[in-house]
């Protein structure tokens, strides 16, 4: 529950923020690489707390923390610093004859006060990457990060609220009415990342006060397995990038389709890869664990609509469930029409590749798409005929671990991409400004209007 202290608390921060944007003070590049490389160090001299808080929320490893959340964080600001000053700086354009003599160029600037609203899953790097990209743009950011992740939310707060000054970068933490409080502000700019349902709700919120917009949010993303393929291969890509995480991820493979031909020796192979990259079971210190309960018996609920093939134990009180294959699932059942967002991967037969694009076709446009085929006719039909925001072939989850790639959904998987230059556009507003020469003054435009006026602009304008 909000209270009147947090609600006023917000509000004092925001006009802040406002009034330190508007004195121009994050414009400087110089300030706006500081400010990043603090908070490189700062990270790097957190590690061992932000691993603590972690585990406790995920029981995420530190090789896992620091492969899909600080050393990617690190990647992006080092991208930031790396372009900050070619990518602030102006790009001219060519004149045309009805602006002649003058000359064109496109500015980018920052929006200003913006809002990033993390996601529990990954509670450091889907908070931190998106405001790592608004400071390099030269916005001033309020964080507020998943209340489902309590520890990490904590820990991130700790951490910035000591060494920023709110006026620039500030955390503030607590549930969904915090959230709404926040969301009633007019925001410059709001960046989400989480479910298509919240989505939707900031989305009418800042339509409000016509705030700009990016949206990360999730989907059913599919792995389409030829029967074209190195299986080995394959089966370890798809096995690792599942049960990453505890599958809790937003590009993880949310179902496979299989060639029938392949389909009983995928399925082995599926099997082969859980034993050996999960063999302790339960003890398993490198896998982890559910957010919570209320996820958990969400979970559970899938594993009665299928077949279980492989896996399917689980202790509520540990939050644990088995990574589980599941066979013979009817396409109707809630499994496949539902985000899973766990440690469960439905496998479907299709016995052409037109089936198979076709079976996706069916759902909502999801956040990645995985193809695994030796075909270039195959992978090319795949990417030119389908919709998704990111697709690795022959692997799983890299697109997302290239900054030379914008990453976002298209549809119901999202609204805008950011990573590298595309975070620095998204946090920022591209002006376009057309500079006149005065030193002659072409009559053309001016009234009144005469028959040899309009010749010249019918040659100039066709």
């Amino acid at each position: 529950m909000i209270t009147t202290n947090q609600i006023v608390n917000s509000k004092t921060i925001f006009t802040r923020q406002q009034d330190y944007f508007r004195s121009g003070a994050t414009l400087p590049i110089d300030a706006r690489k500081k400010t990043l490389r603090k908070l490189r160090t700062l990270l790097q001299d957190h590690e061992t707390v932000l691993n603590e808080a972690i585990y406790k929320d995920l029981r995420k490893s530190s090789f896992e923390t620091y492969a899909t959340e600080i050393g990617l964080i690190f990647d992006e600001i080092n991208v930031q610093l790396k372009s900050i000053k070619k990518w602030s700086r102006r790009t001219r354009v060519p004149t045309n004859m009805a602006n002649i003599p003058g000359s064109s160029y496109i500015q980018p600037h920052p929006y200003g006060v913006s809002l990033v609203l993390g996601a529990w899953n990954y509670p450091y790097q889907l908070s931190l990457a998106p405001a790592i990209d608004a400071l390099a743009a030269g916005n001033t950011v309020i964080l507020k990060p998943s209340e489902i992740a309590p520890h990490s939310s904590n820990a991130l707060a700790k951490l910035i609220n000591e060494h920023f000054p709110k006026e620039l970068f500030t955390v503030i933490e607590g549930d969904v009415d915090v959230a709404s409080e926040l969301l009633e502000l007019p925001w410059d700019k709001i960046f989400f990342t989480g479910s298509p349902r919240v989505g939707k709700i900031v989305m009418k919120a800042a339509a409000e006060h016509l705030s700009d917009v990016t949206l990360e949010l999730g989907g059913k993303s599919p792995a389409l397995i030829s029967d074209a393929l190195s299986m080995d291969v394959a089966a370890k890509r798809i096995i690792w990038g599942k049960f990453t995480n505890c599958g809790q991820t937003c590009i993880a493979p949310d179902y496979a389709l299989v060639h029938e031909s392949v389909m009983d020796e995928m399925l082995l192979k599926f099997k082969e890869q859980i034993d050996e990259m999960y063999q302790s079971g339960q003890a398993d210190e490198e896998y982890g664990r559910i957010i919570n309960e209320e996820h958990f018996d969400r979970l559970v609920g899938y594993l009665n609509q299928g077949n279980i093939y492989t896996g399917g134990h689980h202790e509520r009180a540990d939050l644990w469930i088995e990574p589980t294959i599941l066979t013979e699932v009817d396409e109707s059942a809630s499994v496949m029409q539902e985000e899973i967002f766990g440690p469960i991967l439905p496998v479907i037969p299709f016995s052409n590749w037109d089936e198979a694009l076709e079976k996706v076709r069916s759902k909502p446009h999801p956040l990645a798409t995985y193809v695994f085929s030796n075909r270039k006719s195959e992978q090319n039909k795949a990417s030119d005929e389908l919709q998704f925001g990111g697709m690795t072939i022959n692997d799983t989850m890299q697109h997302i671990a290239n900054p030379n790639l914008p990453f976002g959904g298209v549809g119901n998987s999202g609204i805008g991409s950011y990573h590298g230059k595309w975070g620095f556009d998204a946090f920022s507003h591209y002006k376009s400004v057309q500079k006149k020469a005065t030193w002659m003054d072409v009559p053309l435009k001016y009234p009144p209007y005469t028959s040899w006026k309009e010749k010249i602009l019918r040659r100039i304008l066709k």
